[in-house]
């Protein structure tokens, strides 16, 4: 998988020897010898990793160019590395605070710089998939352009799994991540709750910590889990096999508590990120197929949805049959109570419809006062029973709703027609529905009609 990336160093013989190793593995290179050049063409660019130097010579330096960038909204979600000369905590506690995802020290290792980057990268390609969806959903009107998700979830408390059989380091981790987070030990008495990271071990003697990770990643319900993995300090065969199989982080031991709680909370940030980006897109398609009225699908999903059931049923599948429901004198409520009133009435009369279909029917809203019912795997009989229960309900007891001066008596017309003939298409077998509709408005309202194919039921 290629990318982007942008190398930042004062030193042209280390932009170079970088983008050696970096071209050779099919990377974009793009380069930056300050920090304030950095900053802007982060943002003119928008690579998809940062590899910034820390020591860079007047202006601003590595530490404050990350800050600048993990602060701008169009280039917060970038991933940064740290690279520098300092192989001390308070550097990495630096780096880590001003909200870079790693730091790793000069002389950099090939082979743990290649997989770091190789797995900020699969989650950069995620992250950007989800941001494209939900520009895609701003533009057609789905999404409201509400503020950043990175600056809503600031605050990372969260619910922490730790995966591991070393008691002393357990009690550290412990004491590390519960001055902010609910922690849990896999296979002790607490319970955090469904966790929001995984801090595993892969030097247990216990379980195998590299097929947790594995599985992790593989498992539908625990993919997007961010994992941070626990190695020794010299054991960079293990790091690289951990960030291989799926792990985000790592972090040597023996355990520093302040960096195990960095890294936790910047993990923990990324993953709020990405969770409040896909609920928005859920919301969206939610949008997208809902009327946001009654709640019930509305005409763009009933179309969806008939198209193929009809077709299926052409080709020997079971029947489908479509109801077409109008309230009775609708606009009469409208034009003596208000359009507020008429608008509750809606609401009522949805509800009371979407209780009495089948869980595998689709109740649709087509406009104003007329709905639709398809019903999967349902005759012209079994379609009029449902349909006459439906109207019995709807008539059985007055809508109570707000702004009405009393009850309101509701009756509801409706037809219903079943895919019969070897030609029906969504729209004809619609369209018999309606005449069915019609015919019961025409007959005085209040009454289910069932119209076949070729004449009047």
């Amino acid at each position: 998988m290629s990318a982007r990336i942008l190398v930042v160093d004062d030193l042209e013989a280390n932009r170079r020897l970088l983008q050696a190793k970096l071209g050779a593995a099919y990377y974009e290179v793009l380069t930056a010898q300050r920090g304030e050049e950095a900053v802007q063409r982060a943002k003119r660019e928008r690579p998809d990793i940062v590899l910034m130097d820390v020591m860079m010579p007047g202006g601003i330096d590595g530490f404050e160019a990350c800050r600048r960038i993990k602060a701008a909204p169009e280039t917060r979600h970038i991933p940064v590395i740290i690279l520098t000369t300092l192989d001390d905590r308070g550097s990495r506690l630096r780096g880590l605070q001003a909200g870079a995802e790693d730091f790793l020290t000069k002389p950099i290792d090939e082979v743990q710089l290649m997989a770091r980057v190789k797995s900020l990268v699969g989650l950069k390609v995620v992250i950007d998939e989800l941001r494209a969806r939900e520009a895609s959903g701003k533009r057609i009107g789905v999404i409201e352009d509400t503020p950043d998700p990175l600056e809503k979830h600031r605050l990372v408390a969260g619910n922490v799994l730790l995966v591991d059989d070393n008691p002393t380091q357990i009690k550290r981790a412990k004491a590390a991540l519960g001055l902010e987070h609910r922690v849990a030990v896999l296979g002790g008495d607490a319970d955090a709750g469904p966790p929001d990271l995984v801090v595993v071990s892969v030097n247990a003697k216990a379980f195998d910590g590299f097929r947790i990770i594995a599985r992790m990643r593989s498992g539908a319900a625990t993919r997007h889990l961010p994992i941070l993995a626990i190695v020794d300090s010299d054991d960079r065969t293990r790091a690289v096999r951990a960030l291989e199989l799926g792990a985000h982080d790592i972090i040597a031991r023996p355990l520093d508590e302040d960096e195990l709680l960095a890294r936790a909370r910047t993990l923990m940030r990324r993953k709020r990120y990405m969770d409040a980006l896909r609920s928005r897109l859920d919301q969206s398609l939610e949008l997208a197929i809902t009327d946001q009225l009654t709640g019930l699908y509305n005409r763009r999903f009933l179309f969806s949805q008939l198209a193929p059931l009809v077709q299926r049923s052409q080709c020997g599948g079971d029947p489908v049959s479509a109801m077409t429901l109008d309230i009775d004198h609708f606009k009469r409520c409208n034009d003596t109570f208000g359009h507020d009133v008429g608008d509750a009435v809606l609401q009522e009369f949805a509800a009371r419809l979407a209780s009495n279909v089948r869980p595998s029917d689709f109740a649709c809203r087509m406009g104003g006062e007329e709905f639709v019912v398809i019903m999967p795997r349902a005759n012209g009989d079994l379609a009029c029973h449902a349909a006459e229960r439906l109207r019995r309900s709807i008539c059985a007891e007055p809508f109570s709703v707000p702004g009405a001066p009393h009850p309101l008596d509701i009756t509801v017309s409706i037809g219903v027609a079943c895919s019969e003939h070897a030609e029906d298409t969504a729209d004809t077998l619609l369209k018999r529905a309606d005449e069915a509709l019609y015919e019961a408005k025409r007959s005085g309202r209040n009454r289910v009609v069932g119209k076949a194919a070729r004449s009047a039921a």
